[in-house]
């Protein structure tokens, strides 16, 4: 079986439709959050993942109807303002009841969007070993993650642990879109990146009047 792994998707659809394209043929697909936020595509990310890719709710999801608690950042505010504008009521209403996470394939994997335990808490790659206590409680055979927008992945004991980085905004030097694609029956990941028209969402965020430092950090991957 052979599973696709994307998150932190941040309402870039093009960046979206490149992973899409680039993703190998795959038996199944999740994404572990933040389908809006930061880019000026929300409704388009909404559109192409709610009926298509199981999804659980990421932090940005999460403050679709309060955007005034990231007034100190001002492109995580400014983002989420806009998609407060543009979604529909029922696209809202998607990212409102998005589940905070999914057990898949008999209890196999598990998808959340950071810590298992504290949400909200970043889970860097460094830090992947602290989640031991957590992960033998449990005993599923993988966990997926995002949140922190780094790709990286990890055996914890007897468990893989898989961030597959960020599709819309990634953050570990690479301006690259990442996902990931895992195979369950050996418990083995292909860490994938793929280029896509970073100029074109650029143009789009400055027609959106969104801050001009969103397109430039997407040009660097930081």
């Amino acid at each position: 079986m052979r599973l696709g792994v994307i998150s932190d998707i941040h309402a870039n659809r093009v960046a979206l439709d490149a992973v899409m394209d680039a993703m190998p043929n795959v038996e199944y697909l999740v994404c572990a959050g933040d389908v809006i936020g930061y880019n000026p595509q929300p409704s388009e990310c909404v559109e192409a993942v709610r009926d298509s890719i199981p999804c659980v709710q990421g932090n940005h999801d999460r403050a679709i109807d309060a955007p005034e608690q990231y007034r100190s950042n001002e492109m995580a505010y400014e983002g989420l303002r806009y998609a407060a504008d543009r979604l529909s009521e029922e696209q809202r209403e998607w990212l409102r009841t998005l589940p905070e996470s999914r057990s898949l394939f008999e209890g196999r994997v598990r998808v959340i969007h950071s810590h298992p335990s504290d949400r909200g808490q970043y889970v860097w790659p460094a830090r992947f070993p602290s989640l031991e206590p957590y992960l033998t409680e449990n005993a599923e055979d993988v966990l997926i993650l995002g949140h922190t927008h780094v790709q990286h992945h990890a055996m914890v004991g007897d468990t893989l642990v898989v961030n597959p980085g960020s599709v819309g905004q990634p953050r570990d030097n690479d301006p690259r879109a990442a996902f990931a694609v895992i195979e369950l029956d050996d418990r083995t990941v292909e860490e994938h990146r793929t280029e896509y028209d970073i100029e074109c969402v650029k143009d789009a965020i400055d027609n959106a009047e969104l801050p001009q430092r969103t397109g430039r950090r997407l040009e660097v991957g930081s």
